[in-house]
């Protein structure tokens, strides 16, 4: 009998063929594991071992340990997440994981970028190189559209259609959806198409792919996060800049400027209008502050 260790072995390398982040993956593989470890402590290395009473003795003795309740709710979610595969490749019957209540946890709102520190990252690449060309045309992509990570790095050159400004992007479920393209990203990307791109791939195996390595190959989700993290890192922004925060900016910017809620649902590719809601919550929290200090009577108002 496969011992747990090897189910979650499994699971990563799955994870990893999906395109998962790098850092959702090193997640998975540390946070799954103290509970594997946990568990073997106490001489269950099975599925069939597994019980209710273990996993709440475990989350115990985190919240015991003072773990914030977010990192105990993102342990359970996790969990869950590891028992649903279980549960698709038929080696348990139920899911144990979803017995478990995580602890409710304030949602965050989520962090973005200005649109000085947008423009600050958008002249880290050097278009004087191939390979910094490909690089603005990453970033001027994930922002311009408010692709995942994932969604980018699938990308074919037929994805793109320069003349009207769109792009075909699969996204989760293998949901197929039209994305928009800004002139400055259709400008960028028609530079990397025509001559960043064949610089690139020389006289190498021809390939669909849209953004590429340096060996002529389709740049992994792992290297397309790297780039955008050191650009956030040369153009000397605070905090961490990833693919995804670029997508909280895109959604952010757009309702700063008035786009519909229902447009940015779409555009973002989600399927419940309570998910993007959170992206006006920000709106409205900044226009709320910056009432507050910019009119003469807000403090009266506001106390």
């Amino acid at each position: 009998m496969d011992t747990i260790r090897a189910w979650l072995e499994r699971y990563l390398e799955v994870l990893d063929r999906d395109n998962a982040s790098p850092y959702t993956v090193k997640n998975y593989r540390t946070d799954i594991g103290q509970f594997l470890d946990y568990s073997a402590e106490r001489s269950v290395n099975t599925l069939t071992g597994l019980h209710r009473d273990l996993v709440r003795d475990y989350l115990e003795e985190l919240a015991e340990a003072e773990y914030a309740r977010s990192s105990i709710a993102r342990r359970v979610f996790e969990l869950r997440a590891f028992g649903d595969y279980l549960l698709r490749q038929h080696a348990w019957e139920q899911n144990l994981f979803r017995r478990i209540y995580a602890p409710r946890v304030p949602r965050r709102l989520p962090r973005y970028l200005t649109i000085e520190e947008v423009q600050k990252l958008l002249s880290v690449p050097d278009s004087a190189t191939p390979q910094g060309v490909r690089d603005r045309a990453i970033l001027e992509t994930l922002y311009a559209s408010g692709v995942r990570v994932a969604e980018l790095a699938a990308l074919d050159v037929r994805d793109v259609d320069l003349g009207s400004g769109e792009m075909r992007v699969i996204g989760k479920g293998d949901k197929e959806r039209m994305v928009l393209l800004g002139r400055p990203a259709v400008a960028t990307l028609r530079t990397y198409i025509d001559v960043g791109r064949p610089a690139q791939l020389e006289d190498r195996k021809p390939t669909n792919a849209l953004f590429l390595n340096r060996f002529g190959g389709r740049l992994s989700v792992r290297s397309v996060d790297e780039i955008v993290r050191q650009a956030g890192v040369l153009a000397g922004i605070d905090q961490t800049v990833t693919p995804h925060l670029l997508r909280h900016t895109f959604a952010t910017h757009l309702l700063d400027g008035g786009a519909d809620l229902r447009v940015v649902q779409e555009l973002l590719g989600h399927e419940n209008l309570a998910t993007t809601q959170i992206y006006a919550n920000v709106t409205q929290k900044r226009a709320r502050e910056i009432y507050l200090r910019a009119h003469p009577r807000a403090a009266e108002a506001g106390t």
